[in-house]
Formats: C-alpha cells, structure tokens, sequence
C-alpha cells in the first residue's frame, strides 16, 4: 500500500513541480513519468531510513495509520519534484 500512495504523490508532485518551475517543465507525460521514479524512490528512501516507522512508533496499524500515509505522500511528493527537477536540467544541458 506505501507504494501505490508514493507512486502516485510522486506523479502529483511531478506535475506540481512541473507547473511551479516552468522553465524545467517537460509536459505533463514526462512530468509525471519522472513524478512516478521519484515518488517510489523517495517511499523506498524514507522505508530505508526508518522515518515511515517513526509516526506508527506509538502503536500503529502497520503503516497504515495516518501518520504513516501523510508521511508517504509527502516522501512521493517531494522525490517527484526532485528527480523532474534533475530530468528538467540535463534535459536542458544535453540542447545546448
């Protein structure tokens, strides 16, 4: 379930990013291909560090508490806009 929710907060975040720094925008395809990488990289990151086991440390359902969910929409979110980001520059660079 923590990777359908990062998947998809990615691909949000990388049309997110995409509107927001408009001179990296890649459309909306590409945008959210790179939202959907970054999303389940940033879930897989945030698992491997601990930090979506923190929020349930109190006694939760498994990942599966709000704590949890919010955490990994967050990590998706944020992974998407990052690695649009990097896909944005070196797609830049490579038409010089």
């Amino acid at each position: 379930m923590e990777l359908i929710i990062g998947l998809l907060s990615g691909a949000v975040g990388g049309n997110v990013a995409g509107k927001l720094l408009g001179s990296l925008n890649q459309g909306t395809l590409i945008n959210s291909i790179a939202g959907v990488v970054g999303g389940g990289l940033g879930g897989t990151l945030l698992g491997m560090i601990g930090a979506s086991d923190l929020a349930g440390a109190a006694g939760g359902a498994g990942g599966l508490d709000f704590g949890a969910i919010i955490g990994q929409i967050a990590g998706g979110g944020v992974g998407g806009g990052v690695v649009l980001a990097i896909v944005g520059f070196v797609r830049k660079a490579m038409a010089k």
